[in-house]
């Protein structure tokens, strides 16, 4: 199973070359066949110079790609996700912040089990966060608690973009609504309400070592309760016209 790894990268030149390194690094080492698409989103520094030198020189699945606009975080991810080659596919952050490690896991749940998707918890037991600033921690669990209440779902750790999905999963899910950040509860939601199965494996973050957050919690604020409304609203009244369609069994021949 091939795996893909789309990568937003806005700002990122200081990140990237270790991010990119470890996560090549331990994909090879396991022995998982792979690329890694990173979506340079129109940055203003050295981000697109960086991706080019390495894929010339170090990295041979780097896929560097550049989304032309509109730019931000879910357009970004959005761009990945309809060129992406693999048969199944993760989020993973440019800053370091996701373990390449955890992504291991995440692949090997997802053969081992069959699961449409793996979604990681940083909440749960055996999850981890490494110098988390106290009001975003605060936000987020408080943010988490009214997507599991409003949503009636088990899962803790929605708003955490790293995630991985079948490319059925992804294509099921399409058309895509959220351009910012807010698609990371759009995509896992989405999988939920449409009846896709899933998989949670807990999984580590590492505030980031360069550069700056591109969240800023003030402005997203309706544009997650946007998309939690419209995955609420989808879930009791489409009366299942978006479900997962079942496997088609496929014909077999029967010599005589």
């Amino acid at each position: 199973m091939k795996l893909s790894v789309v990568i937003p990268a806005y700002n990122e030149e200081e990140s990237l070359p270790p991010t990119l390194r470890a996560l090549y690094q331990t994909l090879a080492k396991h022995g998982i066949p792979h690329e890694i698409c990173v979506t340079n989103d129109n940055s203003k520094d050295g981000t697109l110079r960086v991706l080019e030198e390495m894929a010339a020189t170090e990295i041979p699945t780097l896929v560097p790609f550049t989304n032309p606009g509109p730019n931000g975080f879910g357009y970004a991810v959005r761009y990945g996700l309809e060129r992406f080659s693999g048969d199944c596919v993760a989020v993973f952050m440019a800053d370091m912040s996701d373990d390449p490690e955890d992504l291991v896991k995440f692949y090997n749940k997802m053969l081992e089990t069959n699961v449409d998707a793996v979604f990681g918890s940083r909440w749960g037991k055996g999850g981890k966060v490494i110098d988390y600033p106290p009001l975003k921690k605060f936000i987020n669990r408080v943010a988490n608690f009214i997507v599991k209440m409003v949503m009636g779902i088990k899962y803790n750790d929605t708003t955490n973009a790293f995630k991985l999905y079948k490319r059925e999963t992804i294509e099921g899910i399409k058309p895509f609504l959220a351009p910012h950040f807010n698609l990371t509860v759009e995509l896992p939601l989405k999988a939920m309400v449409r009846g896709y199965s899933y998989a949670v494996v807990p999984n580590s973050w590492t505030n980031r070592k360069y550069g700056e957050s591109k969240l800023k919690i003030k402005e997203m604020g309706s544009r997650y309760f946007f998309i939690l409304m419209y995955c609420l609203i989808e879930k009791y009244f489409s009366r299942g016209d978006f479900n997962k369609k079942p496997a088609t069994p496929i014909a077999q021949t029967v010599s005589r």
